[in-house]
Parts: structure tokens; sequence; C-alpha cells
């Protein structure tokens, strides 16, 4: 498996990355996080202003037409950044379900998501649904010449930034079939939302929505009525990928902040990099940094697969692995450094809590491990 990068892709890592060195420092990243707002929206124009916001979407929009290997470069150098702003739901998850729509509305959209115009936000899970995607109660009926949306929607990521939702929700179907699931592109000001937004531990911004009457015209619906599903889950494990190259920047800057800190501090008259056992414990987090890069490679590749079975096997098999990943290097990291290493005011802790919601994010350990093996011997629901 070739895991080098072509001369387009090395200069889109570079440019992301001296960008973010020199706009979005640790200081600079806790003071926003701490605001009222939580988030930059000089950082987002400047995103657009980048080419980053379009780099893997269609010429057609003002897009640069990349791929999923984009999309890996520019995860992981947010990850290694923490960025706050909703690049994973905007970009890769609106811009994905959008992409594969058809009609004006889709395109306008897609316009001014390259141009950061429009910022969205994944309306998915429900109270009671946790990774059951298919278990949707939230309702969506035809009512004259567009739709009613009602119910609820719960951890809403971004929402409190997010100038619109996609809104996954049945328009048929009974709780749980793939059938009957529809999508819709919703202005979040629309009359009949209601929001309850929070920070979350790792820095970020979700919400609780509800969604009362909520009156929307036919060109809200971005996928064909009630076939949605195979696309919404395709998107989901793009989404879900993108979450593992973004843990790729997480764990490698906890990684280098450890070997880094054990070189400087001292104990016993020498430093604590000097200890065996402490260097086998960082050679294991080391060796499990790099099966995570290999499986998300792979998992990345393999989102261009026309095989859906083999996509997702691969997804979940990246998600599983970076999962493990976050818990070892981050328990290792948070250990070698002592209680220090668990305060805000050291960048560390903020990596840590970052990786324990990538751990959860889009499905656990757990999850994925079960998944994977439903794909793996064909049993029933393992997409679900």
């Amino acid at each position: 498996m070739d895991l080098s990068f072509t001369e387009e892709e090395t200069l889109l890592r570079g440019s992301l990355a001296a960008f973010l060195s020199d706009h979005y420092g640790f200081e600079m990243r806790r003071s926003v996080v701490g605001s009222e707002l939580g988030w930059r929206p000089e950082i987002w124009r400047a995103f657009a202003d980048l080419g980053i916001l379009g780099a893997t979407l269609p010429t057609e929009v003002g897009g640069s037409g990349g791929g999923p290997v984009e999309m890996l470069v520019i995860m992981e150098e947010l990850g290694k950044a923490l960025v706050v702003e909703p690049y994973l739901s905007t970009v890769v998850i609106a811009g994905g379900l959008l992409r594969r729509s058809a009609g004006p509305a889709a395109l306008a959209a897609l316009t001014a998501i390259v141009s950061g115009e429009a910022r969205a936000a994944f309306a998915l899970s429900e109270p009671h649904s946790r990774y059951r995607w298919r278990d949707l109660r939230t309702m969506a009926r035809r009512d004259g010449g567009g739709y009613v949306l009602q119910g609820r929607k719960a951890v809403v990521m971004g929402a409190p930034f997010a100038t619109h939702l996609v809104v996954a929700a049945r328009t048929g179907g009974a709780e749980g079939e793939p059938d009957g699931i529809s999508v819709f592109w919703v202005e979040r000001s629309a009359p009949g939302i209601t929001t309850s937004d929070y920070e979350t531990i790792d820095g970020q911004r979700a919400s609780e929505i509800s969604f009362d009457n909520v009156a929307l015209p036919v060109e809200a619906l971005i996928l064909p009525e009630g076939q949605a599903w195979p696309l919404l889950e395709q998107v989901i494990d793009e989404a879900t990928a993108a979450l593992c190259a973004e843990s790729l920047g997480v764990l490698c800057r906890m990684h280098e902040m450890t070997v880094e800190y054990t070189k400087g501090r001292r104990q016993f008259g020498q430093p604590l990099s000097a200890f065996q056992v402490l260097r086998h414990r960082m050679v294991d987090m080391y060796v499990q940094l790099e099966q995570t890069i290999s499986t998300t490679w792979l998992a990345t590749i393999r989102l261009s697969d026309p095989d859906p079975a083999q996509r997702a096997r691969a997804v979940s098999a990246a998600k599983a692995q970076a999962g493990l990943a976050c818990r070892l290097i981050g328990h290792g990291a948070i250990q070698l450094h002592g209680g220090m290493g668990m305060t805000d005011e050291l960048a560390l802790g903020c990596y840590f809590k970052r990786a324990t919601v990538i751990e959860s994010q889009f499905g656990d350990t757990d999850h994925h491990l079960a998944r994977y093996e439903a794909l793996a011997f064909g049993m029933t629901g393992a997409a679900a």
C-alpha cells in the first residue's frame, strides 16, 4: 500500500499546516473555546480563501475536485491543531450528500459551502438511537407542495455555528427499516426550530434540537424521497474515515509531546526517557499510532470501492483501531506526564479530551468490532 502523497497533496498539506501554525496556536484556541462564540469566523473565511473548503468538492461549484486522500490530508492537519470550526459536518457530510444530489438547490448550497457562506450540522442521532442510525422517529410528512418536519435530534455537533442543518427523517417505512428515510437541507433559523446549545468536554459545541411543525419547501429534499439510506450510510462511512484521519493528528501530537516531556523531565539524576520500562511504554504507543495510520489509509482508499461491504469493513476496522489507539496512547501520555497532563493549561489535556470524544463519535470500538464481524460473516443488520 503506497502511503506517499502526490506533489499536489504535499502542497495542500504544507499550506494548511503553515496557516494553522501561524493562526491557530494553542493559547489562541484556548481563548476561543472559552469565549461565548466558541469559534472564529475569520478562520472559516480563510479556509475558503485557501481553497480548503472546496478541496474535495466538484469544480462546477468552485471546488478543486479532490477525493478521499485530500480529505485525509486536511483532517489530519485539523486534528493536529484541534480545530473546532465545523469542517467535518459542513464539507465531508453536507458536501458529501449535496454533491450526490441533482438540481439547482444542491448546486447553490455547495457553492455557498465552498465560498464559506454556509456552515452545516448533521442532525442524525436521536435521544433513543445511540448508534442505530436507522432508528428514526423524526418524521417529515407531505403537506401541499412541501413537507412538515416534526421530531427531536440529540448531540448535533457544530449546530451552534451552523447556518443550515442536514436532517435525516422518515417519510415512510417503519422504525429501523432502511426504506423510507429521507434527508433535508434545512435553514437553522426556520420557524419551529428550537435548540439547547452546550459545550462538549473537548471544547466543541453541540445542540439538542426540536422540530415543531417546521415547514419545508420541496427543494429542501436532498436525495430521492424514502431512498436516502444507501447514500446516507456511505457518507457516514466517509465521515467516520475522516474522523480516523483527524485522530492521526491528535495521536501524533500526544505521542510527540510525551517523548519530548520524558527527555526533559529528570528523576534519580537522569531523564525519564532513559528508563527502559518507560521506553517500552512509548514504543507501544508508537506501534498503536502506526497501526492506526495503516488502517486509516486503507479505509480512505476503500471509500472509492464499488463494493459497499468492502468499504464498510475497512472503515469499521479503522475506527475500531483508532478507538483502541485513542485509549492506549491517551492513557499512556497522561500517565507519563502525571497529574498535570489532565489540566487545560497543558495542551496534552485538550488533545486527550478530543481523543476521548473521537473514540465514541460515529460508533465506539465495540460498535465497530461488532459491525465488522457482522459484515465479515454476512450477519443481518450489519450496516444498521
